[in-house]
């Protein structure tokens, strides 16, 4: 198995080796990864900080060296806390931009340059404040990005990507799907009691768990559904103003961050 540190802004990485094959997630930029199979075209990957996997194209793999790759896979690494920064790798003037839950593991350097394998780059204007951050402030920075199935960036972004990378940048770890975070935490008995950080699960008439968002306290709910958005929400569910009527029902309320 190889391992492997992303320096794009994000790799997209699909269910089946194919193009056209659904879109599951995205690997962001310093976050590892293994790869586990591999075609001409295509390679297999498992990432390490969820344990996601799917299919990437094979052209977007970049190898380092076992020490190198154990030191970013390992790493307090520093968490872009802002939707967005740009930086520049060396001998070049094009600044590429990395979104927010991204990784830098500035190894020996300032905060202002750090390298991955033989690249050597420079962050482009001032670092973001390295202040207290909260759940609130990083996912209302979020605001109006565009949903996307499979998105965790402010490329576009889905319901569970939204909670995965607003935690992510918090310090705090989530699996990457919906029913998957539902597994964590513990119940809050009443939507009244819930506070700024508690996720809310809603399910289908099946039963199934198909939607989760942020709670913000005082009847509001931070969520991906077309766009990130806020509305509000109750026992029965997520009430959308903008159609005037109910979007989501609500299933449970979990307290994954202690009081």
């Amino acid at each position: 198995m190889v391992g492997s540190i992303s320096v794009y802004s994000f790799i997209p990485v699909r269910k089946e080796p194919s193009e056209r094959s659904e879109l599951v997630t995205q690997i962001l930029f310093g976050e590892t990864f293994i790869v586990t199979e591999k075609t001409e075209k295509w390679a297999k990957i498992k990432m390490d900080f969820d344990g996601y996997e799917g299919w990437i194209d094979s052209k977007l793999i970049f190898s380092v060296a076992a020490t190198e790759y154990e030191l970013w896979k390992k790493a307090d690494a520093w968490m872009v806390p802002t939707p967005k920064i740009k930086i520049v790798q060396e001998n070049s003037s094009t600044p590429m931009v990395i979104p927010a839950g991204s990784r830098i593991v500035f190894n020996g350097h300032e905060m202002n340059s750090f390298s991955i394998g033989k690249n050597e780059y420079f962050i482009s204007g001032s670092i973001p404040s390295k202040k207290e951050l909260n759940i609130r402030e990083v996912a209302t920075s979020l605001l109006h990005t565009p949903y996307l199935w499979g998105g965790r960036s402010f490329f576009g972004i889905d319901c569970s990507g939204l909670s995965q990378i607003v935690y992510k940048i918090n310090g705090h770890w989530l699996p990457r799907d919906a029913y998957q975070q539902i597994e964590l935490g513990d119940n809050v008995s009443f939507v009244e009691e819930a506070t700024v950080g508690d996720l809310a699960f809603f399910d289908n008439e099946e039963g199934n768990i198909v939607h989760v968002g942020i709670c913000l306290g005082k009847g509001q709910i931070i969520h991906a559904y077309g766009e990130v958005r806020i509305d509000h929400i109750d026992h029965q569910g997520i009430f959308n103003k903008d159609i005037n009527k109910y979007s989501h029902k609500l299933r449970v309320i979990k307290r994954i961050i202690p009081q």
